[in-house]
Order: structure tokens, then C-alpha cells, then sequence
């Protein structure tokens, strides 16, 4: 079976197919979601570190009192930096409305490009028409001990310890990461470390840790003037690209989609679901008319239309019912009064040979019930569902042999003809079954017949027949139907007085069906009478789910066409 069939045909491997889509699609999703988080997280970083740098070079260019002096510091900075510093008019870049909204804000503005790999950023002076700009290919450690230098030459303007850490805190505020001057033995440094320290070098650390809900990060400690002081930079964090709870948000934000994704797929099996169990509630109310609209061919569909088939298979079964018990009325109040009136009869002669002669008449009246109840019970075991077929292959030219001779038995002045197949012809049947199928059909001949009958079998283009014909009256085409419903009798010559209760056919059409075949009555070409045919596949599949009108019909159109080959 093709995955399109599949899909088509099975809703669990919809559910299954889907489920797979919806987590590719939400992994999509959410891969995407991370990637633009980042994308701005990264992007604020850049800003943020950026902007303490930007404002120190700002803030020493500020210091500066002429012009010259101004552009000689500009260049020392952009060497001591290791890339070159720039002062731009406002104007002069193109810059967008978000990042002029960032320069409003006192934030400082990174324009990042892949190919090759660096960045523009850009510092708003003091005086609202220039910018502060400089190119960064790369983060190095020239530039963090720039920094630490820019930082010194600011505090260098502020003379006592109360100013510098008034100051520090005022430039904090430009800094997304804490400055605050520490007592040198404070700082845990090794020798090498404060060795360092006393040669008035920055010392740069490396504080990694295992905590799941920390970074690494990088600290940075300064000589200062004052004696056993040092500032202390940071700890300045490096980027996370997968922080806890970013993870967890995407996490939360994953299963949220995927539980959307999982009800969209199973809301609509709910709503067949839903239905069925509308119409199982009408059922158990005892309303057998509804049916249940499931559009599909899944399995919920299938259900649906299984479900249909059955309440329509036990409305028709309760109707059979009744008319059974109302038939099987009528039909016993005719035997059963000749023998109230034979008994009647009995109690009121004495003479020996009328005694004998009522005798017979209640064994015939007896005999007559027992036919009827063994009809009636075989009509109901047909009728209330599968019943247990002893499948078998039949030879048919044995099987017409042996009714031919019971026919002949019957001592009836009707002419048996048989058209017997080949020896080697047979068909898979239920031989009990499919002998009474051609028992009560030339039964039905016999009573109708004029003179002769022909009973034949065969198999043709993979389908095993077999047909009884008579030379009676026939049967008019708008009662053919007819002859196939329980105590069904016909006018004209098929009245009462032909005998029989009105089963025979009607059992032989049960048969049929549990058999997967179909019968049909038509006009004998040969005789002119009636001619049955009851037609099945050679190896017939038995029913295993109870039959309903709308395949009993679907068998007949079947039949028409195959008779029609």
C-alpha cells in the first residue's frame, strides 16, 4: 500500500505522519525563534560592551581644550585601542529611525557584518551633531587593557579617593558590568598576579564556573594611585548563546506548539468519535433509523458505516421479527383448528374407519407443522447473523445426480430434465446449505410446473451457478422482487393452494448472501415459465459482519451485470 493510500485509508497514520510533521516543524520553528533571540541578545551585548569603552574615549576627547589637542589624543587612544577612532558628523550616516532612537537613549549603535567579519560602532558626542565611530574586526586583549588606561586617565581628573569612587560610580552607570575600587588583599590574586599589580600592569582573569545558572567571565584588575587599592572591572560575562532560560523558554514554548499541533490532529478523530457515540446513544434510545455521517475512508469512517450497516441490519431484523411472529400466527391457525376439529371428530364417531381417517389427517396436520417450525427455524438462524458455513469443494454434477433422484422420489407427474455439468467441475460451497438451495428451488418448480423442469449447475468466468427453470406461468417482473420476502405468496396461479409457507425462497436468498452471491428470478428462454439463478464466486469469502439492505442490493446489481456477460 502507497503512503498517499495510507494516509488516505488510516488515521493513525495520519496522527503518526502528522505528529512526525508538527515536531519537524516546531524543531524548525523553534531553531528559528533561538536564532532571532540570539541574534538580538548578541546584538544588545555588542552595544552594551561597547558603550563604557565609547564613553571613556567621549569623555577624554571632552577633556581635551583645543582642537589639536583633540585630534592628538584621538590618535593616541586609536593606538593605544588598535583600531582608528573617528569623529563624523551626524549627519554624514545614514542612519535608521530604531538607532537614532538608541542614540536618544544615550546607547551606542553596532553594525555588524558577516563577510568579512567586524563591526561599525557609533557614540553620540555631547554635542548632539557628531559621532564617535571606529571599526572592530575582532575583541582582544589590547583593547581590554585600553579600556583599564581609559579608565585611569578619567579618574586622573578627580584627586581623592571620594571623588575617584563618586566618579567610578557615576561611569558605572554607563557600563553593563560593575567598577568598584577593592582592597588589593580582597581580590585573591597569586604572586604572579600581584606581581604584576605592583609593576602597575592590568592583571585579566578568567572566572569560569560549573553552575548552570552562571557564566563564565573575565575579570579585570587595575593599579590605582592609591596605595593597597585596585579597581576591579567586572566580572564582565561572555555571551551565552544557550542561557537556562532561554533553553527552558524554548523548551516550554515547544511543547506548547507541539500540544496544539497533537490536539489539531486528534480534534477531528474526537469529532468522529463524537458522532458515533451520538448515534450509539440514539440507538440505545431506540431509534434505529439514524445514521451516523463520518466523510473519509479511514477507520473511524469505516466504523461509522459499519455502525450504519448494523443498526440498519437490526432494524430490519426486528421488522422481520415481527412479521415473522404475525406469519407464523396466521400460518399455525389453519393446521392447528383441523386438529382441534379432527380431535372434535374423533370424540364424536364410533365408526373405526372415520376414527383411522381423522388419525391421518392430524399426522398430516402434524407432519405439516413440523415442516413449518423446521422452515422457521432455519429462515431465523439465517436470518440472525453468520452462521458457521463448512466450506468444501462440491462436486456439482454429484450434487444435481443426487436431487434429481430425490425429485424423482416425490412420485410427482413432472419431467426431471438435468443439465449435468463435467464430472470435474466443482465450486467451493457449503454442501448442506447449497443442496436445500437447489432442494427448494425445484420444490418451488414442482408446484408450479406444467409438465417439466430443468435443474442445471456450472461454473463461468470464476462464478458457480446454479438454475431451475419450469414451464409454469411465470412470474410478472414487477413481483420478482416479491417472491424473496418471508410468507410472501403471489396472485394468479402462485396462490395458497400451491402449498408451501412462503419461506422456501426467501431462505434460498439468505443463503445466497452467505454465500457473498446474489439470486435473481427471470423468464425461462427454454420453458417459459420462472427460472431461478442463484450465482456465487468459486471460492466464496463468508460473511463475518451482518448483513444490511444496501449490500443485499449492491449483490443483486452484481448478479444483473454478471448475467448480462
Amino acid at each position: 500500500m502507497s503512503l498517499v493510500s495510507s494516509l488516505k485509508h488510516s488515521i493513525f497514520v495520519r496522527i503518526y505522519a502528522g505528529l512526525l510533521i508538527v515536531c519537524l516543524c516546531v524543531a524548525l520553528f523553534a531553531q528559528l525563534l533561538m536564532d532571532t533571540i540570539n541574534k538580538e541578545r548578541v546584538q544588545s551585548y555588542r552595544e552594551n560592551m561597547a558603550m563604557g569603552a565609547f564613553h571613556l574615549v567621549s569623555e577624554g576627547i571632552s577633556h581635551q581644550n583645543s582642537e589639536e589637542e583633540r585630534e592628538y589624543w584621538l590618535s593616541d587612544a586609536s593606538s593605544l585601542f588598535g583600531t582608528t577612532f573617528k569623529v563624523l558628523p551626524i549627519d554624514e550616516v545614514d542612519f535608521s529611525a530604531s538607532e537614532l532612537r538608541r542614540f536618544k537613549n544615550d546607547n551606542t549603535v553596532v553594525r555588524y557584518f558577516n563577510q568579512p567579519v567586524y563591526a561599525d560602532v557609533y557614540y553620540r558626542l555631547p554635542d548632539n551633531k557628531s559621532v564617535l565611530t571606529a571599526r572592530i574586526s575582532q575583541v582582544t586583549e589590547q583593547q581590554v587593557r585600553a579600556i583599564a588606561v581609559f579608565l585611569l586617565d578619567d579618574l586622573s581628573y578627580h584627586m581623592t579617593l571620594s571623588d575617584k569612587r563618586a566618579r567610578l560610580a557615576e561611569l558605572e552607570k554607563k557600563f553593563s558590568f560593575p567598577l568598584a575600587f577593592k582592597a588589593v588583599n580582597t581580590l585573591e590574586l597569586d604572586s604572579d598576579q600581584l606581581s604584576r599589580l605592583r609593576r602597575d600592569e592590568v592583571v585579566i582573569s578568567l572566572q569560569d564556573t560549573n553552575s548552570s545558572t552562571s557564566n563564565s567571565a573575565i575579570r579585570v584588575v587595575v593599579p590605582s594611585e592609591i596605595n593597597d587599592m585596585a579597581i576591579l572591572i567586572g566580572p564582565i560575562p561572555l555571551f551565552n548563546w544557550f542561557p537556562l532560560n532561554l533553553i527552558i523558554s524554548m523548551i516550554l514554548i515547544s511543547m506548547f506548539l507541539i500540544s496544539l499541533g497533537v490536539y489539531a490532529l486528534i480534534f477531528p478523530l474526537e469529532r468522529k468519535l463524537q458522532l458515533i457515540q451520538v448515534g450509539v446513544n440514539e440507538v440505545s434510545q431506540g431509534n434505529l433509523d439514524i445514521q451516523v455521517q463520518v466523510i473519509g475512508q479511514d477507520e473511524i469512517a469505516r466504523l461509522s458505516a459499519t455502525f450504519n450497516a448494523m443498526t440498519s441490519h437490526i432494524k430490519r431484523l426486528i421488522e422481520s421479527q415481527r412479521e415473522l411472529t404475525r406469519a407464523v400466527s396466521h400460518e399455525l391457525r389453519t393446521p392447528v383448528a383441523r386438529i382441534r376439529f379432527a380431535v372434535d371428530m374423533l370424540a364424536d364417531t364410533d365408526d373405526e374407519d372415520s376414527r383411522f381417517m381423522q388419525r391421518d389427517y392430524i399426522d398430516e396436520d402434524i407432519e405439516s407443522l413440523n415442516g413449518l417450525i423446521d422452515e422457521i427455524l432455519t429462515y431465523a438462524k439465517l436470518e440472525e447473523g453468520s452462521p458457521k458455513l463448512d466450506l468444501e469443494p462440491v462436486n456439482l454434477r454429484e450434487l444435481l445426480e443426487q436431487i434429481e433422484r430425490e425429485t424423482n422420489a416425490l412420485g410427482k407427474p413432472i419431467k426431471i430434465v438435468t443439465s449435468l455439468p463435467n464430472a470435474k467441475v466443482t465450486a467451493v460451497a457449503d454442501r448442506r446449505y447449497l443442496h436445500r438451495v437447489i432442494q427448494n428451488l425445484a420444490g418451488n418448480a414442482l408446484r408450479y410446473a406444467e409438465t417439466t423442469i430443468i435443474i442445471s449447475a456450472g461454473v463461468k468466468k470464476g462464478n458457480a451457478f446454479v438454475s431451475v427453470e419450469d414451464d409454469g406461468h411465470g412470474i410478472p417482473e414487477a413481483d420478482r422482487e416479491k417472491v424473496f420476502i418471508p410468507f410472501s405468496r403471489l396472485d394468479d396461479s402462485r396462490t395458497r393452494a400451491s402449498g408451501g409457507y412462503g419461506l422456501g425462497l426467501s431462505i434460498v436468498s439468505r443463503i445466497a448472501f452467505w454465500f457473498n452471491g446474489s439470486m435473481k428470478v427471470d423468464e425461462s428462454r427454454e420453458l417459459g415459465g420462472a427460472r431461478f439463478v442463484m450465482t456465487w464466486p468459486i471460492k466464496p469469502l463468508t460473511q463475518i459482519l451482518a448483513a444490511d439492505e444496501l449490500t443485499q442490493e449492491k449483490s443483486e446489481r452484481d448478479f444483473d451485470t454478471k448475467l448480462s456477460d
